[in-house]
């Protein structure tokens, strides 16, 4: 056994041991829990901040607050809130002196930038603008700021002129909307023709605002985008040189095409300068995430190779800003990086990555490209690091995220500043996991999870839930979730089974390529091979009482099973799935998904729509389904739901339509969040027991 799954298995023997378990795991623990993130440290690695959530007993309110850990003690003294009560605050950062820490929070009305003295006191604020600020990122000398608002791109900086525009719609009787292109929504949110756009400010505490510099779109620049990108996009996408004198940033432009392209380039906006320069622009795919090297020579960054697929892989690339050469620093690695944080003397790149059903913390040498794995047993979400010092958030299925941290030098040496959720409940006993794989499609090798009820007993057999994760480039494996966690079903007393079936993340591309085109094929096979396979390993599982869930493309798989391998089921759960792949083609906002999947539009390659397709198998249904729907998901929307309700109660089957009119693609709403588990819960209870 791998030493982080034998570590885990020891986790959880202790959580469940040191104090006699009463119970077991309940989506209600979930959300009681605070959540910790975004940890930063100070220029000198003295010191730790990070942003912890808190959330009432009703569920009504929740509450974010910075948090700072002195690391130069080694005592037990727990993090001491210095952010002031009542403030939800966001995005900490530190001055490049270490004095201050400056934040986002919406205390005034609007989000503004603040800033407060890093060992507490009374904030300031430093943005005072009359639109929300969205991100920022302090310059190399801490005089000034990269802000990004929302505004209309004909309004530029005067931002007067998006306030009266937004206020003249409010005020107007008409509510109608005309578009000429798409988007026309996005995510979660129908376009009203604004975009995220860079500013640049002084640092100014008083009460007078100069206006902001635009910095993304000049006067003679191409067509204009969003920066940050939406709907997920942040301030890593864009950076200062270290002189302070330009910035680089991430766009792709919001023109016509924009629905079905995946062409981020990278420009950089040079002080005074009419145009902005596209550096990139020789690669007609994914540019992203730049860095500098300390004395701006070269640019790091993250790329793809393929134009409009979203799932390639993250190569790690090197710009040199003097010639326009460009390299890849690790051609050899099989994985896809997430971000880019340099090395105290420049010559590591320490980067996460998907990898063999983790997400461990890696370090890849500039020079040679030689990758080392400097900490795993779990994921690490995220990361900073400041000389020698290493602090991390790393969560698990055990566990949400904890901060810890560590030395670059000795980074097995972690400490925990933060408590774990068994420590937190230690009423609560935890299913135990454990990683296995099997004989997949064409006789590859693919991994699974395994997790036990949280009353296991050896002999007894448990009734099983498989899910089946989305993406569906994706990963159901050794990490926390607030929306599928494992740890919810085995705390009802089931059996969890996980398939990282072909097409998912971690285990190289060729392995997260094969998927497409393919959706109905290799990950059915996958997902039948590994039922059987996880049976005959752990004879706890009961395969007479099983039932499948999954969401997104897990939704889909749901769909496509219960026409295409309905026998082992006793029940199914359907969470937003697309139900008819050909009108999906149509109905979707973010086209290059659909098309690169099926290998063009629905009109150019209609069999390919058609291959896989849920809707054509409808007249072998059978098993009870229970189906989820957010009316504000545009990712998958409602009218694919709708339909596979409708072909449900048409066939007569047994069958439910959970419908949540304020949610999108998930649950977020702590109390929705509940009534969807306790549903779900139920449906399984009627059909499997427990």
């Amino acid at each position: 056994m791998p030493l982080a799954l034998a570590l885990a298995g020891l986790l959880g023997a202790a959580a469940a041991g040191d104090v006699e378990a009463a119970r077991g795991f309940d989506v209600r623990d979930l959300h009681r829990l605070d959540r910790v993130s975004s940890p930063v440290l100070s220029p000198d690695g003295a010191r730790v901040v990070f942003v912890k959530r808190e959330i009432t007993e009703d569920f009504a309110r929740t509450s974010t607050g910075l948090w700072m850990r002195d690391l130069r003690t080694r005592d037990l003294r727990p993090p001491v809130r210095i952010s002031p009560e009542g403030w939800n605050v966001s995005a900490p950062a530190f001055s490049p002196d270490g004095q201050w820490v400056y934040f986002l929070s919406a205390r005034s009305g609007t989000q503004q930038v603040y800033r407060m003295p890093a060992t507490g006191g009374t904030p300031q604020q430093v943005t005072r603008y009359p639109l929300d600020v969205g991100s920022f990122k302090l310059s190399p000398d801490g005089s000034r700021l990269a802000v990004s608002m929302e505004v209309f791109p004909d309004c530029g900086a005067d931002l007067d002129c998006t306030v009266k525009r937004l206020d003249g719609r409010k005020q107007s009787r008409a509510s109608g909307v005309l578009y000429d292109k798409l988007f026309v929504r996005h995510w979660d949110t129908w376009e009203d023709g604004r975009l995220n756009q860079l500013f640049i400010a002084p640092v100014a505490t008083g009460k007078e605002q100069a206006a902001p510099t635009l910095a993304s779109v000049p006067a003679g620049a191409p067509a204009p985008g969003n920066v940050p990108s939406r709907p997920f996009g942040g301030d890593d996408e864009y950076t200062w040189s270290p002189d302070g004198r330009s910035i680089v940033f991430a766009m792709r432009p919001a023109d016509r095409q924009e629905p079905w392209s995946t062409n981020f380039d990278l420009f950089r906006y040079r002080a005074g300068a009419q145009a902005v320069e596209n550096l990139t622009v020789s690669n007609p795919a994914w540019d992203t995430g730049p860095v500098f090297n300390a004395d701006g020579s070269k640019l790091y960054y993250r790329a793809m190779k393929r134009p409009g697929f979203e799932a390639d892989r993250f190569a790690l690339m090197e710009l040199d800003l003097a010639t326009g050469a460009t390299r890849e620093i690790a051609p050899d690695w099989d994985r896809s990086a997430d971000g880019i944080v340099l090395s105290a003397d420049g010559r590591t790149i320490y980067t996460t990555a998907q990898d063999m059903g983790e997400h461990p913390l890696f370090a890849v040498d500039i020079a040679t490209g030689k990758v080392e794995k400097v900490v795993g047993g779990g994921s690490i979400s995220s990361f900073a690091i400041a000389g020698d010092t290493l602090v991390f958030t790393r969560n698990s299925l055990h566990s949400g995220d904890q901060v810890f941290v560590a030395s670059l030098s000795n980074p097995q040496a972690e400490r925990a500043l933060t408590p774990s959720a068994g420590e937190v409940l230690p009423e609560v006993a935890f299913g135990q996991f454990e990683q296995f794989s099997f004989k997949g499609w064409n006789d590859e090798t693919v991994y699974g999870y395994v997790v036990k009820p949280w009353n296991y007993e050896e002999g007894k057999r448990y009734p099983v839930a498989f899910l089946i994760h989305g993406g569906p480039q994706g990963s159901f494996g050794n990490s926390w979730s607030y929306r599928w966690n494992p740890q919810t079903y085995a705390g009802q007393g089931y059996a969890v089974v996980m398939i990282d079936f072909h097409g998912s993340t971690g285990y190289g591309q060729a392995f997260t390529d094969s998927i497409s085109g393919d959706w109905g094929g290799k990950p059915l096979v996958d997902l039948q091979k590994g039922w059987e396979a996880a049976q005959q390993k752990y004879p706890f599982l009961d395969g007479e009482r099983a039932c499948a869930l999954g969401a997104s493309y897990g939704g889909y798989m749901i769909n496509w099973i219960a026409g295409n391998w309905n026998e082992p089921w006793k029940c199914l759960v359907n969470h937003d799935g697309v139900f008819d792949t050909r009108s999906m083609g149509y109905v979707t906002e973010e086209l290059w998904f659909t098309e690169w999947e099926n290998g063009g539009t629905p009109y150019d390659k209609p069999e390919n729509f058609e291959k896989f397709n849920p809707v054509n198998h409808v007249a072998k249904w059978r098993v009870p389904m229970l189906v989820v729907q957010g009316e504000k998901d545009y990712r998958v929307p409602v009218d694919q739901g709708l339909s596979t309700f409708t072909a449900l109660q048409r066939r007569g089957i047994e069958s439910q339509l959970l419908y949540f009119p304020d949610e999108n693609h998930w649950v977020l709403k702590p109390a929705n969040s509940v009534l969807w588990h306790d549903t779900v819960n139920a449906w399984l209870k009627k059909h499997i027991g427990q």
